[in-house]
């Protein structure tokens, strides 16, 4: 078990989710490197809202921000967002990304997660019919006012039935 399955385990019994989801991510070292802070998340985790501000420690040598950032920026969040959203009977894990820049950022960016309710239990559906599933999210790195794109990030997410997978790995393995 992870050091944050660890704090969300323990955690998880005297303070909100979403409340150790935000400030996990927030603390932890490998996401604060991207220089991005998670602002808004919904108690249910099924929106989250990020903000990517522009400084010295992102910029690149045309002085917007470097595309690693905004890559790493919102890298994690979908895949951790549906772990947290589907329960432990579940493997997640990411497949693919790819990165499309529209254009130079030279201001704060902004980026949504977003499941819908429906979505979730579409997928626990995929996967009790065919054990496993791919799902493709798309965020797109935008203005305050969600008018501008400057990036957008496709995620590929394997999902798959934590027995199912267990099983899979073992006849890979023989």
């Amino acid at each position: 078990m992870s050091i944050y399955k660890k704090i969300v385990a323990v955690g998880g019994k005297y303070i909100e989710i979403s409340t150790i989801f935000k400030y996990g991510f927030n603390l932890s070292p490998m996401y604060r490197r991207s220089t991005a802070r998670i602002i808004a998340i919904s108690k249910d985790l099924l929106h989250i809202r990020i903000k990517l501000p522009i400084s010295y420690k992102n910029k690149n040598y045309e002085n917007s921000i470097f595309g690693g950032s905004m890559f790493s920026a919102v890298d994690p969040i979908p895949m951790v967002q549906l772990i947290n959203l589907i329960g432990d009977d579940y493997v997640v894990w990411d497949k693919a990304a790819e990165i499309r820049f529209k254009k130079p950022a030279r201001e704060n960016l902004y980026a949504n997660f977003n499941y819908t309710l429906a979505e979730v239990e579409e997928i626990k559906k995929q996967i009790k019919a065919n054990s496993e599933l791919e799902i493709v999210k798309h965020t797109a790195l935008t203005n305050k006012e969600n008018t501008v794109t400057f990036c957008e990030v496709n995620k590929t997410i394997y999902i798959a039935d934590k027995a199912y997978f267990k099983e899979k790995k073992e006849r890979l393995n023989r």
